[in-house]
Parts: structure tokens; C-alpha cells; sequence
């Protein structure tokens, strides 16, 4: 263990999924990791005030359980202990996406497992709370990153404890998992380092959600929906998932404008003038159990730290201080534990350098934008919305038409089908569209669409 070590300690600023994904990453190559959480840490698994998006659905895609498997070896079993609901992907899933409603359902021999955020998070917390070395502190506001006299290494962090105390820490490693990046952009401009550049697409999503009793009766057919809207002239989608406890999780999707509801009344009415009655059918005569929660997503931001010359050594942004997605497409968690997967063997590959915590910013920025290539070119999907701000890519209409088309063979070839939703679970990256035989698959059916309209 010794020889793998490359500091005495690290402190990671955040304690939600990435900052505890990021804590075991670090666990093996630091004396100490300190985990500082500004929200209260409760002992079992509920909502937190700083996780406002926590009461919607969160979903784990299938690469997002593997890294966080990859971490803390058994977290999937850890998972179905604490009553998640075990999903066979492709099958268990009704998608509902013009021109298929539903779209032909498969085994594809993968099993995921629907269950609440504050479930997830309780679990994975617990597991890192294991690891001896690791310690969290909650009620910890980290205030100011501290730097060598030049600006070009962090040597500590200055943070407020729970009774109100100013402390100076220093250390050997941060980790800004704090969510928006806020501590790592201001540490750049007060050294007058230049701001990422940033790509945005802004759409204005707005979604409602709420929890109902699930022991009245499920379908036989799905265990789990999405019900997308007609793009672009609809604009209102849904989702309803299972979790533990025998509850349904409902979340209610609109964007550019749509007012979402906020009481029963306007939940049921919002679900009935859905594209498919699919959802209203199951929740008209259900239970609600909570309170509808409502929250306000304006934009996706890719930070491209990639292209810093003179990013701060001992440093590191992880998760949504790097890349927010809009949340529809349930890929925030999963990336960021990929990123911290990506950390690791880092930290294993660079722990016999001389001076390895030097070489790790630049070792991992240079990976990330393939990293993030897949899950941002699902994000860019959004441009088929007019009104959506950002830079459309010159190529959108290809693109949108190629993925109809592969959308279309999918339906029709179950091999296909596995590939495309392997690529949209970040197990294989875009690049495998590109095959010779399969891209000439997809322009054939492509070329047929164009005969057809």
C-alpha cells in the first residue's frame, strides 16, 4: 500500500455523488481523505436541503452502476439490499417515442435497478464512511482555496465548521466536487488565470415530481416508462419509475415555457394530456404519498478545462463543476462516477512518478472530452427544440435523420438494439456508428425514410 501513496492528505469539498465517488478513488493513494459536507448528513436515507433536485428521479445508467461498482466492489448488491427494483434493460422499460409506442422490448442482458436518490447517496456514503482512512465532516462550508504565493499550486482550503469556527487546512490535493465549480472559478480569477470556455445549450426545462403507492396493482407488461413528446411543437414528457418501499416516483417534464403543477389536481391534469395515457392510467387511481416538488433546469454547460494552459496544480473539479446535463436524460450521476473511475487509474498509473499530483490535472483533463463526448452529443438532441439557445451543430439535420434511421434498424435487429443502448448507457462510445457495415446498414434505411416522406 505503502509504494501506491502519493500524499498525506486529501480533502474533497462536497459530499454528493461525485465527492463520494471522487473519496474512494483517492482512498488508496492518500493517508488521509477528508470529505467536508456544508449540508447535514442524516443517518438513514432522506432528502437534503442542498440536493434540491434530489425529490426527482435519478437514474443510475448501466455504466454509471459499474464504476461505482468498480469503486466499492458489491455497491450493486449493497443496492438491492436496500429494496431497489431490478430492471432487465430493454425489457423492463416502456419507451414511448414516436413512431413506436411502445419501442419493441428486449432482454439485452443487462440489469439495472430503479431507486430514490436519497437511497442511492445513503448507500454509497456508507460505503465510503468504511474505508478507514476516510472521514466525513458534515456542516462544513469550505469558504476560500489557498494557493503558493505564485497561484500556480493549492496548498489548503479555509472552511467554516459546524460550530461557526474559521479553520485553515492544509493539504496536498482538493477535490471540487461542490457542484457548480464555484471554488475552483473563483480561485482561477483572483489569480488571474483565464475562465474555461463554455458551450451551453439552454432549454428552460422545468419538471414536477411526486411519490405514489405502488401495492395497488402494477402492469404486467413494464415495470418502468418514458413517455416522450412529439418534438418540437410538444414540449411535455413524463416518466414513472419504481422504487423501494413498494412506490412509484412520478417526474413530469416541460420545457421552454411550459408551467409545470405543482398540487394533485394539476399533476393529473398534466399526465392526461400526455402524448400516451400510459402514465395517467397507473396514477389517476393511486395514492400520492408526498408533496409535488418542482424544480428549474435553464441550461446544459460543458467548462472545457482542457484547454487551461496554467490550471492549478493539486487541484481538481469533478462532476457538475465540469459538465451539467439536462437531467432527462439521467446521466450526471453516472458520469461523474466515470470520472471518478478515470481518477483512479490515474492516481494508479501516475503513484511512481516523481512528482505525480503535477501530472495528474493535465493526465485527466486530457481524457475527459472523450468521456464526454457521448453523453453531450445526447444532450445536443435538445437543439431539435427551435427555441433551445446555443450553437447548433452544422451537421444537426444529418445527424437527426441517421439517428432515426438507426433508431429505426434498432427496432427491427435486437443487435442493433443492444448496441445503440449500450452506447446510451456510456458503455461504448459514438464511435461505433461509425463501423463500415453498420453505417451502410443505417444509410440504406435512411435513404428508404427519404423515399417514404
Amino acid at each position: 500500500m505503502a509504494s501506491r501513496m502519493i500524499g498525506r492528505r486529501a480533502v474533497v469539498i462536497g459530499a454528493g455523488m461525485g465527492g463520494l465517488a471522487a473519496a474512494g478513488a483517492l482512498a488508496d493513494h492518500f493517508a488521509q481523505v477528508l470529505v467536508l459536507e456544508r449540508d447535514e448528513l442524516p443517518s438513514a436515507p432522506m432528502h437534503r436541503s442542498a440536493i434540491p433536485q434530489g425529490r426527482h428521479l435519478h437514474v443510475l445508467l448501466m455504466s454509471g452502476l459499474r464504476a461505482l461498482d468498480e469503486l466499492f466492489p458489491g455497491f450493486d448488491q449493497d443496492l438491492a439490499r436496500s429494496g431497489a427494483v431490478p430492471l432487465k434493460v430493454g425489457l423492463d422499460v416502456r419507451v414511448e417515442r414516436l413512431p413506436y409506442d411502445p419501442f419493441p422490448q428486449r432482454d439485452l442482458g443487462y440489469v439495472g435497478y430503479a431507486v430514490s436518490r436519497p437511497t442511492i447517496e445513503y448507500t454509497l456514503r456508507r460505503r465510503v464512511e468504511s474505508r478507514k482512512n476516510v472521514k466525513l465532516r458534515q456542516l462544513c462550508r469550505v469558504r476560500e482555496l489557498m494557493t503558493s504565493p505564485d497561484g500556480a499550486t493549492v496548498t489548503g482550503i479555509r472552511y467554516d465548521d459546524a460550530d461557526g469556527s474559521r479553520e485553515t487546512l492544509p493539504t496536498d490535493f482538493v477535490i471540487d466536487a461542490s457542484g457548480r465549480g464555484a471554488l475552483t472559478l473563483a480561485l482561477l480569477k483572483s489569480t488571474g488565470r483565464a475562465l474555461p470556455e463554455e458551450s451551453a445549450i439552454g432549454i428552460d426545462l422545468g419538471y414536477s415530481s411526486c411519490i405514489f403507492d405502488r401495492s395497488g396493482g402494477v402492469p404486467t407488461d413494464w415495470k418502468a416508462v418514458f413517455t416522450f413528446p412529439k418534438a418540437p411543437e410538444d414540449k411535455c414528457g413524463g416518466t414513472l419509475f419504481p422504487i423501494e418501499g413498494d412506490r412509484w416516483i412520478l417526474t413530469l417534464v416541460g420545457r421552454l415555457g411550459v408551467v409545470m403543477p405543482d398540487d394533485e389536481e394539476s399533476v393529473l391534469a398534466y399526465a392526461r394530456g400526455l402524448r400516451t395515457p400510459t402514465i395517467y392510467n397507473v396514477i389517476k387511481d393511486a395514492k400520492r404519498l408526498t408533496d409535488v416538488a418542482r424544480y428549474h433546469f435553464p441550461e446544459s454547460v460543458l467548462r472545457h478545462f482542457e484547454r487551461l494552459e496554467n490550471f492549478p496544480r493539486g487541484l481538481l473539479p469533478i462532476g457538475d463543476a465540469i459538465c451539467q446535463f439536462n437531467p432527462t436524460w439521467g446521466q450526471g450521476m453516472s458520469v461523474a462516477a466515470q470520472e471518478a473511475c478515470l481518477l483512479r487509474r490515474q492516481l494508479e498509473s501516475l503513484a511512481g512518478e516523481r512528482n505525480p499530483i503535477a501530472e495528474l490535472g493535465p493526465a485527466f483533463f486530457a481524457e475527459i472530452p472523450l468521456l464526454l463526448e457521448e453523453p453531450w452529443s445526447v444532450a445536443m438532441q435538445d437543439f431539435v427544440f427551435p427555441q433551445t439557445r446555443g450553437r447548433r451543430p452544422t451537421d444537426f439535420e444529418n445527424r437527426l435523420k441517421f439517428g432515426a434511421a438507426l433508431n429505426r434498424l434498432a427496432a427491427e435487429d435486437a443487435a442493433v438494439h443492444k448496441l445503440t443502448a449500450e452506447v446510451q448507457n456510456l458503455l461504448k462510445p459514438r464511435s461505433v456508428y461509425r463501423d463500415p457495415a453498420l453505417a451502410g446498414r443505417v444509410m440504406a434505411v435512411m435513404a428508404k425514410m427519404q423515399v417514404q416522406s
